[in-house]
């Protein structure tokens, strides 16, 4: 399998959503490569590390090519209006260490495999309409990874879990869902 150039799988991203405010005006797929795109940065080897795209009125979905940008550490997309589920592809994001996509419309159960990315360090989910609940693969970032906040308030998950690590700014689901 041939791996996807970084601007590609953007571009592709760019396709599926609706730009109201045209943000990503500046992601040209005739560019050498995706560096020189407004909100996006990237390292001295011109591999994307960041995506910043907070509150820039996005709506639609995220695709599970978003996985292949392999040097990624910043993925931020908070106050937008993304719907559908979160790919569990992110959780071959292995560099990342923020994953800000709280404030948005995303639905179903949150990935297990977001429990791979041992180098997280902030996972803001809060504010969605997520259901199931917390993968134990997440909150074993947060007892024995680098994981000093985890957010998922406001969503529709199920059960409470509390922070049992000194130093974790863990603000976690707090409302019990109770079988009728």
């Amino acid at each position: 399998m041939l791996l996807r150039l970084e601007g590609d799988i953007l571009y592709e991203q760019r396709q599926v959503w609706r730009d109201r405010y045209n943000v990503l005006e500046s992601w040209d797929p005739t560019l050498v490569n995706p560096c020189t795109w407004l909100h996006i940065t990237c390292n001295n080897d011109n591999s994307v590390i960041a995506v910043d795209l907070g509150n820039a009125g996005l709506a639609g979905y995220l695709i599970p090519d978003l996985g292949g940008l392999k040097n990624l550490r910043f993925l931020i997309l908070s106050e937008n209006n993304l719907t559908g589920s979160i790919p569990p592809s992110l959780g071959d994001l292995k560099s990342l260490t923020n994953l800000e996509l709280q404030k948005n419309l995303l639905s179903g159960a949150i990935p297990a495999s977001l429990g791979n990315i041992r180098t997280l360090q902030f996972l803001r989910l809060n504010g969605n309409m997520l259901t199931g609940k917390l993968p134990i693969e997440i909150f074993s970032l947060v007892t024995v990874g680098n994981l000093s906040e985890l957010n998922v308030v406001n969503n529709n998950l199920d059960g409470t879990v509390r922070t049992s690590r000194p130093g974790v700014t863990a603000i976690i689901q707090d409302k019990l869902k109770t079988a009728t």
